[in-house]
């Protein structure tokens, strides 16, 4: 009987090792494949809630702000009505009224909040809110003849709407 060659052994004991070794690398790229996704997932998940966030604080301060120019909008028409009946007045308290009407007016604007002027304008129940309708000649039906309280728009959305008494 002859003896088995130890160069057949050497080679078939190198080819079981490259094999191994060409698995393990395969395992190791597979899983180092999937780490990478899972950590993709991660930061994109922490970018959407980092987004998510920033909106939900900027809406919650809009709203606290929309708040505070709402309640500013009931002292103006305190104004307002105060400087309709100041005809008895001494005139620097009536020029006194006018400058912090005017003052308010000034903050509401440089905050994005302008009144609009109804009169005269066809009935928009998005804008306009009619709490009578009154009889005219001078006036097509359906059209703004009086503003009992000014409306307010704060950038293009709508604050707080007219309340009008419309012709017939």
């Amino acid at each position: 009987m002859e003896a088995p060659d130890k160069s057949e052994n050497r080679v078939s004991d190198q080819a079981e090792p490259a094999a191994e070794s060409e698995a393990e690398i395969a395992r190791l790229s597979e899983e180092l494949r999937r780490e990478r996704d899972a950590l993709l997932r991660t930061l994109a998940d922490f970018e959407n809630y980092r987004r998510r966030t920033e909106r939900d604080r900027a809406a919650a301060a809009q709203s606290g702000k929309r708040d505070v120019i709402v309640s500013l909008l009931a002292v103006l028409d305190d104004f307002d009505r105060a400087l309709q009946h100041m005809d008895d007045a001494p005139p620097s308290v009536a020029q006194g009224m006018e400058a912090i009407q005017r003052n308010l007016i000034a903050v509401l604007e440089r905050n994005g909040v302008t009144r609009f002027n109804s009169v005269g304008e066809a009935f928009d129940p998005q804008w306009h809110d009619a709490v009578a309708t009154v009889a005219s000649g001078e006036m097509q039906p359906g059209t703004i003849a009086e503003e009992l309280q000014s409306g307010y728009k704060w950038g293009e959305e709508l604050l707080r709407p007219a309340r009008v008494r419309v012709a017939q």
